[in-house]
C-alpha cells in the first residue's frame, strides 16, 4: 500500500494505545530525567565555583552536544530501519544496520576525542576571547575527551533496543550512571573522602568514569539476556553491498539535518558567548533547567517515531496516519501544560544557583520566555523527530531544518544579539519565529501524507 492509498475515513485507534505508549515512553522519560537531573546538577554543583567556571564548562560542553547531536542524528536515522525492521521481525538487518551506524559513530567518535584532547584550548577560543573561561574550559575538556568513544557505543545500542522495544536496559545504564557522577562529582570537584579538591578537572574525571560505566552496563545487559540486538562482530559486519546504499538514502539525511542543527546551536552559544560571560553563563542556567522540562517530550517523541514505524514496518498505514494525528494533539496538550509550568517556577528554580543577581533575573525572564513558546517547540520535536523521521521522509525533514536554522534562526539570533543588542529573554521570544517556521512547513507536510514510505521491504 502507498500513501495514494490511504483511504480517507479515519481508523479508529484501540484502547492499548496509551498502554503502548507509556511502556515505550516511560522508560524513555525516566532516563531522560535522570541525564537532565544529572546536567542541573553539574551546573549546580560547578556554580559553586564561579560564574568563569560556570560559562567554561557550559562552553566545553559544546563538544560533547556537538557529538551527541550526531550520534543522535546516526542513531535516529538507524532507529527509522530498526522499528520498521522490528515490526517485521527481520533481525539480519537490524544488526546490518546497527553496524553501518556503530562504523560511523565511532568514527566521530574517535574525531572528537582526538580533537578534544589534542587542541582543547583552541576548541575554547572559537567560543569566547575570555582567557581566563578558555584556560578553565581547556583543563575540563582535556580530560572528558575519552568520554565521547564511550558515548558513541551507549547511545547507537541504546536506540536500537528502544525500537524493539527494550527501553530499561538504557534506563538502568544512566541511573547508574548518574548516581556514580553525583558522587565522584561531591568528592573530587570539592575534595572529600581524602581525596584533593580538583575543581573543574574533577568534574571532568567524574563524567568521564560514569560515561564509561554506563556503556559497560547497557552491554552487559544487552548481551547477557541475548536481547535481538546482541548481534556478535560478524552479524555486525555482515552487510548486503545493496544495502548501504538504501541505508545512506534515508539515514543519511537525518544524520546531516542533526549536524546542521548542532552547528547552529553551537553559534546560537558564539553569540551569547560574544555577549558577555554573565550572559553566556545565564544561557547555560536556563539550559540546565530547561533540560528538566524536556525530558516528558523526549519520551512522547522517541514512543511516536517508534509506534509509528512499528506501524508502517507491519504495513497497517491508516493506524499509523491515526497515531500520527493523535501524537499532535498529545504534544501541544503536554506543551502547554509544561510550559505553564516552566513560566509558574522560573522565579524559583534559579535561586538554586550561585550566581548573580543580574544572572538570576536574566535567567528567570528567559525561562518565562521560553515557557511561552513551549508548546510550538514541543509539537517540533513530535513532528520531526516523532512522525517524519517515523515514515522515511528524512529528506524534508532534512530540508525543514537546514531552512529553519539557518535562514531564520541563525540570522535572527545575529541581527538580534549582536547588532541589535538585546537582552537574552528577548532574544529567545525572537528565536520563535523559527519554530513557527517549522510548525507550519511540517504540518502541511504531514497533512500531504507524502511522509509515509515503506522500508521493511528494502
Amino acid at each position: 500500500m502507498t500513501t495514494n492509498q490511504l483511504s480517507s475515513h479515519r481508523v479508529k485507534i484501540g484502547p492499548g494505545f496509551y498502554k503502548k505508549l507509556l511502556l515505550i515512553a516511560g522508560p524513555i522519560i525516566l532516563q531522560s530525567l535522570l541525564g537532565s537531573s544529572l546536567s542541573f546538577i553539574d551546573t549546580l554543583m560547578i556554580g559553586q565555583l564561579g560564574d568563569i567556571a560556570l560559562a567554561a564548562v557550559g562552553l566545553a560542553n559544546q563538544m560533547f552536544f556537538l557529538i551527541m547531536l550526531i550520534l543522535f542524528g546516526i542513531s535516529s536515522g538507524s532507529s527509522v530501519f530498526i522499528a520498521q525492521f522490528w515490526g517485521s521481525k527481520n533481525i539480519k538487518k537490524i544488526h546490518m544496520t546497527m553496524g553501518i551506524s556503530m562504523m560511523i559513530g565511532l568514527s566521530a567518535g574517535v574525531l572528537f576525542s582526538a580533537v578534544s584532547i589534542a587542541a582543547p584550548r583552541f576548541v575554547m577560543s572559537i567560543f569566547t576571547p575570555d582567557p581566563a573561561v578558555v584556560e578553565a574550559g581547556a583543563t575540563y575538556l582535556r580530560i572528558v575527551g575519552i568520554s565521547y568513544i564511550f558515548t558513541a557505543i551507549s547511545m547507537i545500542f541504546a536506540f536500537a533496543l528502544r525500537s524493539t522495544e527494550k527501553a530499561q536496559i538504557p534506563l538502568i545504564g544512566t541511573a547508574v550512571s548518574v548516581v556514580t557522577n553525583i558522587i565522584l562529582n561531591y568528592i573530587l570537584i570539592f575534595g572529600k573522602m581524602g581525596f584533593p579538591a580538583m575543581g573543574i578537572a574533577g568534574a571532568a574525571i567524574a563524567t568521564a568514569i560514569s560515561r564509561g560505566i554506563e556503556m559497560f552496563i547497557i552491554l552487559f545487559f544487552t548481551y547477557r539476556q541475548k536481547l535481538h540486538v546482541a548481534g556478535s562482530i560478524r552479524d555486525f559486519l555482515t552487510i548486503d553491498k545493496e544495502f548501504i546504499p538504501k541505508y545512506f538514502k534515508t539515514a543519511l539525511p537525518v544524520i546531516l539535518n542533526e549536524v546542521v542543527w548542532s552547528i547552529g546551536m553551537v553559534v546560537y552559544k558564539i553569540v551569547f558567548a560574544r555577549m558577555g560571560t554573565q550572559v553566556i553563563a545565564s544561557a547555560n542556567v536556563v539550559e540546565a533547567i530547561q533540560g528538566l522540562f524536556f525530558v516528558v517530550f523526549m519520551g512522547t517523541a522517541n514512543a511516536c517515531a517508534v509506534m509509528i514505524g512499528n506501524r508502517i514496518g507491519e504495513k497497517n498505514l491508516e493506524l499509523a496516519e491515526a497515531y500520527a494525528r493523535r501524537f499532535l494533539y498529545i504534544a501541544l496538550i503536554i506543551g502547554a501544560i509544561m510550559g505553564a509550568f516552566m513560566i509558574l517556577f522560573a522565579p524559583i528554580v534559579p535561586k538554586a544557583f550561585n550566581v548573580s543577581e543580574e544572572i538570576m533575573r536574566t535567567t528567570t525572564l528567559s525561562l518565562m520566555m521560553i515557557g511561552l513558546i513551549l508548546p510550538l517547540k514541543v509539537l517540533n520535536m513530535h513532528t520531526v523527530v516523532g512522525i517524519l523521521r517515523s515514515g522515511g521522509d528524512t529528506r524534508f525533514s532534512l530540508f525543514l531544518e537546514l531552512s529553519s536554522v539557518w535562514c531564520v534562526g541563525v540570522p535572527l539570533a545575529v541581527i538580534g544579539g549582536l547588532v541589535i543588542g538585546l537582552p537574552l529573554h528577548q532574544l529567545y521570544l525572537l528565536l520563535a519565529i523559527e519554530e513557527l517556521y517549522k510548525v507550519m512547513l511540517s504540518l502541511f507536510r504531514i497533512r500531504s501524507r507524502k511522509w509515509i514510505n515503506v522500508l521493511s521491504d528494502i
